[in-house]
Formats: structure tokens, sequence, C-alpha cells
């Protein structure tokens, strides 16, 4: 093994994320995403579909699982969770159709929230 090759799996070995750490992640990424699209803002672009598109994908797995009969988390909890997706659904609908950089506000702050909460900074 090269020795570049042995140094990066030395470095990702030691870097091993939970499922949580990884959500937490995967949301603050969605955030930054959305947080970029509102601070650059000149009106509707492929950037702005790119994080809304990221975004969509993200809460759809997290619905998906939300609504799995095998998923551990209590019944209240899951049903949160899809709500809070339904509630992401429909603003992301609403911000497609009409547009605008404060609308991003709600999608920014749920993910930044719950992975908050999701790495214990809640």
């Amino acid at each position: 093994m090269s020795s570049a090759a042995s140094q990066t799996y030395a470095r990702n070995s030691q870097t091993t994320a939970t499922p949580r750490e990884i959500e937490a992640q995967a949301l603050l990424k969605a955030a930054r995403q959305l947080q970029d699209v509102v601070e650059n803002w000149s009106g509707p672009s492929s950037h702005l579909n790119s994080a809304i598109l990221f975004n969509r994908k993200l809460w759809s797995i997290f619905m998906n699982d939300a609504v799995n009969d095998e998923n551990p988390l209590a019944a209240d909890i899951r049903q949160n969770i899809a709500n809070i997706g339904i509630f992401v659904m429909k603003q992301t609908v609403e911000i497609q159709a009409n547009p605008a950089p404060e609308k991003l506000k709600s999608l920014i702050d749920i993910n930044c929230n719950l992975a908050a909460g999701l790495s214990g900074r809640a």
C-alpha cells in the first residue's frame, strides 16, 4: 500500500462516525447549501434547485425510515419526524413555485436544530 493510501486509510479509520453523527452532518450540509443560496441570492438558479433537491432527498430518506415498522424509535418520535418531513416537502414545493430567499430560513433552522439535537448540543 502506498504511503498516501495508508495515511488516508489511517485518517479515515479514526473518524468513524455513529449513525446520529452522520445524520447530523448530512443535515448541516443541507443547511449550509441552503444558507449559501440565501447569502448569494440573485433569483432562482440551478444552485437553488440543487440545494432544494439535496434537502428533499435527505428528508425523503428520513421520512421513509420513520414509517418503517422495523425502526426502533418510539412511535411518537417517528410520527414527529414524518410530520416535520411533510412540512419540509410542502415548504419545498412553495419555494419552487414562488422562490424567495426568506422562505429558506425555516428549512435551514429545522436542519440546524435537528443536527444540534442529534449531536447532543441542543
